[in-house]
């Protein structure tokens, strides 16, 4: 049987670069699905949170999976529940979104992830550093989806995860959106696929700050990444829009209303998705002369 998806070697030096953004991550998985249906594949993804989970995705080949993740309709299969909030005291069930749904509820495909041959890195954020990590794994599914659990964790909706003897959380805090990282690992062409519209910039005050400070009082490093992330990711966007400009990247955004972080609305989620593939469809030939030129 022919394997289309090795057109990513057609693209050398090419990556893609996911953001975060919660439940947002379904209008990647949209681009994302098209791109899997027109076999366009790049050797190197690098993703954050949910941007995370639709990169192992994508690099798997599996079409509607981090879809299936984001919008479950049988209430009971959820990964996040008010229920388990007030039993653990954390909004999101990473035992089930990192452990069940991989490997019962909404398998994924290793053998196909590790057949494949494509680079993913996903980010994380050490507890103790403060800094970003990109972290990644071939050989274990265990610790794979134990980095994709890290890079989702984010402070009170999520516990820190233990790997080696670091803890880790949302790479977000630290990295958001990381095409300075692609760039440093040898990438001249970047296709950025961002959550949020044109223009959007982080608020400089947030009102979960003084949490943080208390919740997190043992890991000073981590409280500083917090309190310097809206300044850090409104200086990325800045400097992303002024490549966007000079051509040297390729940026795939919303151009419609986004959906917040914590979307339960089954009916707006599934909009947003369409949303992503139609964006997909419209800027396939674009990106496509993009990477070729």
């Amino acid at each position: 049987m022919k394997e289309d998806y090795r057109s990513w070697e057609s693209f050398p030096r090419s990556g893609l670069v996911l953001e975060g953004g919660g439940s947002r991550g379904v209008f990647t998985a949209g681009v994302l699905d098209y791109f899997m249906e027109k076999n366009l594949y790049l050797p190197y993804t690098v993703g954050v949170s949910a941007g995370a989970c639709n990169a192992v995705d994508y690099a798997s080949g599996q079409i509607g999976r981090t879809k299936d993740v984001f919008i479950v309709h049988d209430k009971k299969m959820r990964g996040w529940s008010f229920e388990h909030f007030f039993r653990t005291h954390y909004l999101y069930d990473m035992d089930k979104l990192f452990d069940e749904y991989p490997n019962k509820l909404i398998p994924f495909d290793f053998e196909s992830y590790q057949k494949r041959g494509m680079r993913v890195e996903m980010v994380v954020t050490n507890l103790t550093t403060g800094k970003p990590e990109y972290l990644s794994d071939y050989k274990s599914r265990k610790r794979l989806f134990k980095i994709c659990r890290a890079s989702c964790s984010l402070p009170l909706a999520a516990p820190a995860v233990k790997m080696g003897a670091d803890y880790y959380m949302d790479g977000g805090l630290a990295d958001s959106i990381p095409y300075g990282h692609s760039l440093m690992m040898g990438n001249t062409k970047n296709i950025v696929i961002l959550t949020r519209e044109m223009g959007y910039r982080k608020k400089l005050k947030s009102g979960t700050d003084a949490i943080v400070k208390k919740l997190y009082k043992d890991n000073p490093a981590l409280v500083r990444a917090v309190l310097k992330r809206p300044k850090v990711y409104n200086r990325q966007l800045d400097i992303l829009e002024r490549l966007e400009r000079e051509g040297k990247v390729f940026v795939i955004r919303p151009t419609e209303k986004v959906v917040g972080r914590t979307e339960a609305d089954l009916n707006k989620l599934e909009s947003f998705y369409e949303h992503g593939y139609n964006t997909g469809v419209a800027v396939y030939d674009e990106v496509l002369s993009y990477l070729r030129g």
